[in-house]
């Protein structure tokens, strides 16, 4: 029974684990992310982190009576609306972390790891005064929408993404914002600077993210790029980092590569090459220079022309690594699919737009980050433990497992009130008593039995 209760008192959730084995009460405190006064910052974070497992929403949740004392509504907000936290410090500090410390040595040293950059929609369909809403474009569903743009970069190895910064765009044009600036912000704070670079052009912030994750030491070469960030000149200003690029072209017919010295388009360079024989997948390859450096050297690019097998079309990808080969070039893209999943993951599982409904520009990109940091715990999990699961079926045991441990409290509790009669009204001794006990806990349902049997051990 001493043991039972013991372990009651010292069981840990894979999110309070997580919490302290990555150090983020330390990260959040070199972020500039503070409480003055009230709850501690480590149990409220935790909240936070804890309510997407839980089935309730925030309101639901505080008024039940698994809240810590001391959470309410106004403590999260004051939370999320922080102007002075720098977000984009701790998640950058936080997923290097995991990357060198625990995904790294899980994977081979001659696997290549990737940057994979894209953006997704974040929607907020139905709000008017939000700050800095604007009309921008959903590329699944060709329409404009309210909202936002969530250019997100990350990090993988093939088995696993996590993001290492995001970046919560407005629009660049002024006619297209639906909701102004506050006013009276400090320009010396971490908010006001988000918020002049939401709205920057997408193609000038990814290229400044890019240059601050180059810095964390994850080993990862080249950038994975989706159609709509293959400018040359972002290419060119991503080559002058240091980082090489693949990405998918679209022929706009306006952007010309140079072959010999004849600026093309990609529908003229495509009838220009020699094409492979048959049913190849690979159709042909071409070494093309796309402008010049700073320095007025040309930057060379190899362009690889792939079957389309959805269609009768073909598709065009891009690397500015002339020495890798169609198929590894080929190899290398699929992996842009890792974003794609853990933007379906955080949108249909983590509540990505769909947990905190402020007003404020700060909310949005705590809640954003907050999301990231959900999802890095589920793609730890994952890997360290060889888990075959998919992050959907994570997410439901991280639910479950919180469930599970209310229920283990209470059913360890009743058991310490039982022993606690038997001592003092009864008058048994203790070696009695641990015999009853032991007795009516080999009586209880099997589900229950396991659940206190495993605090044992």
């Amino acid at each position: 029974m001493q043991q039972i209760v013991a372990g009651v008192a010292a069981v840990e959730n894979r999110i309070h684990s997580f919490f302290h084995n990555q150090g983020l009460g330390l990260f959040l405190r070199q972020s500039n992310i503070r409480k003055e006064k009230g709850v501690c910052l480590d149990t409220l974070f935790q909240f936070m982190l804890a309510l997407a497992f839980t089935g309730k929403n925030l309101f639901r949740l505080i008024e039940s009576a698994d809240t810590p004392e001391g959470i309410g509504k106004d403590t999260v907000y004051r939370l999320l609306n922080s102007i002075t936290a720098n977000w984009r410090r701790f998640l950058l500090l936080l997923s290097a972390r995991v990357i060198v410390q625990r995904l790294l040595p899980l994977t081979d040293e001659t696997t290549t790891k990737v940057l994979i950059a894209d953006d997704t929609l974040y929607s907020r369909d139905r709000s008017k005064c939000v700050e800095l809403l604007a009309r921008v474009h959903d590329h699944n569903t060709g329409r404009f929408m309210r909202g936002f743009r969530m250019l997100t970069l990350g990090w993988s190895d093939g088995n696993s993404f996590v993001p290492m910064a995001l970046s919560m765009l407005s629009s660049a044009k002024e006619k297209n914002r639906l909701a102004p600036m506050h006013d009276g912000i400090d320009k010396r704070t971490n908010g006001y600077k988000r918020r002049q670079e939401s709205m920057r052009k997408s193609t000038d912030v990814l290229v400044d993210m890019v240059s601050l994750v180059m810095t964390a030491g994850t080993k990862a070469q080249p950038l994975l790029l989706d159609s709509w960030f293959a400018f040359p000149a972002t290419i060119r200003r991503i080559k002058a980092l240091g980082m090489h690029t693949v990405c998918m072209l679209k022929d706009t017919g306006k952007v010309t590569y140079e072959m010999q010295g004849w600026p093309l388009s990609l529908k003229e360079l495509y009838k220009s090459v020699r094409k492979r024989c048959g049913r190849a997948k690979v159709l042909a390859e071409v070494l093309v220079t796309i402008g010049s450096a700073d320095q007025g050297i040309p930057v060379p690019a190899k362009i690889v022309f792939v079957r389309d097998r959805n269609s009768k079309r073909w598709l065009a990808l891009l690397s500015t690594d002339t020495t890798l080969t169609a198929e590894e070039i080929i190899k290398l893209y699929r992996r842009r699919w890792d974003i794609e999943v853990f933007f379906k993951m955080a949108k249909s599982f983590l509540n990505l737009a769909k947990e905190f409904q402020s007003r404020s520009f700060d909310a949005l990109i705590a809640h954003a980050t907050l999301v990231c940091c959900r999802y890095i715990m589920l793609e730890l999990a994952k890997r360290e433990n060889a888990d075959p699961r998919t992050l959907g079926s994570l997410f439901h045991a991280v639910c479950d497992e919180m469930r599970q441990i209310v229920y283990t409290e209470a059913l360890a509790l009743l058991l310490k009130l039982l022993e606690e009669t038997l001592n003092s009204v009864i008058g048994l001794c203790k070696e009695q008593v641990k015999q009853l006990i032991e007795r009516f806990v080999e009586t209880l349902p099997a589900i229950f039995r396991e659940r206190l049997l495993l605090l044992t051990q």
